[in-house]
């Protein structure tokens, strides 16, 4: 048995109007294939590239160990030269990601590669984060603690993701007081005697292929694995809704605050007792 999957749907192009009135308003993802043809990095952006012009940035490594009460909040787990660790990408499958990193603010150079699509979101023009991954590497199932709406670019390579809308986080066994389901799930091969409720759960997939832009609304659960080695840019825009604006607000000003005290106070017991209170919150179908 696998997860209830269906397929994202695609279109090749997009006006700004149908983009919004389709899938903004309706809060629902799609995969656009050819929206940044006339963007530099598409001709540019592989790693060979990004080993060029930022070879010698020191970049924060983050691999898929368990959350433990030492680490701080999105706190790396090693560093690399970017040129060395693009060697590991290219040489052999790693765990090791990078994350959420401003490589655009480190190498400006980068900032002519990429336009600001006017594709109906009012994008926060801060500059956007990048990601890597090497073959196989898997980023948890968590949404994004500012609820925005994400406009999520593939270069270099394929990546698999799995999103899930946030009605069906009472099958997700999310882990309370953070924005990830238990991270000892396999969401590629799960066990369901283990986890009987994800057999509920409905959710989305494609796989993203260079120069493609996948848009994931407010909320949505995502889970990322690199089929082969690659990167990704993230673009973002508020949350539109009153609700999830108060939610991202409430994550950002005291989730996160009380998380860290808890970890620091309680240490691994507060661990433990977050990954029991994922099962026993979640009903069992």
């Amino acid at each position: 048995m696998t997860l209830a999957l269906t397929e994202i749907e695609r279109v090749k192009t997009i006006s700004k109007k149908d983009f919004y009135n389709n899938y903004v308003k309706k809060q629902k993802p799609v995969v656009v294939e050819q929206l940044i043809q006339d963007w530099p990095a598409y001709e540019k952006w592989n790693l060979d590239y990004i080993k060029k012009v930022a070879g010698d940035k020191t970049v924060p490594l983050y691999d898929d160990r368990p959350v433990s009460h030492k680490d701080g909040f999105n706190e790396a787990h090693a560093k690399m030269k970017m040129a060395d660790y693009i060697d590991l990408l290219q040489s052999k499958p790693t765990n090791y990601r990078i994350f959420l990193y401003n490589l655009i603010k480190e190498v400006p150079i980068l900032k002519e590669d990429f336009k600001w699509p006017d594709i109906g979101l009012r994008l926060v023009k801060q500059l956007p984060m990048l990601f890597f991954g090497g073959e196989n590497a898997k980023v948890f199932m968590h949404y994004d603690i500012d609820y925005s709406n994400i406009l999520h670019f593939h270069f270099h390579g394929t990546k698999r993701c799995i999103l899930f809308a946030p009605d069906q986080s009472p099958y997700l066994y999310k882990v309370p007081h953070s924005l990830i389901s238990r991270e000892d799930i396999d969401f590629d091969h799960p066990d369901f005697e283990k986890w009987p409720a994800l057999k509920k759960a409905k959710g989305l997939v494609t796989e993203l292929k260079h120069g493609e832009m996948l848009y994931m609304p407010e909320g949505y659960w995502h889970y990322m694995k690199y089929v082969t080695p690659g990167f990704s840019m993230s673009l973002r825009a508020f949350p539109r809704s009153i609700t999830n604006l108060s939610k991202a607000a409430y994550n950002v000003f005291i989730m996160r605050n009380l998380d860290n005290m808890m970890r620091k106070w309680r240490g691994q017991q507060w661990i433990d007792y977050k990954n029991q209170k994922a099962v026993s919150n979640t009903k069992t179908y």
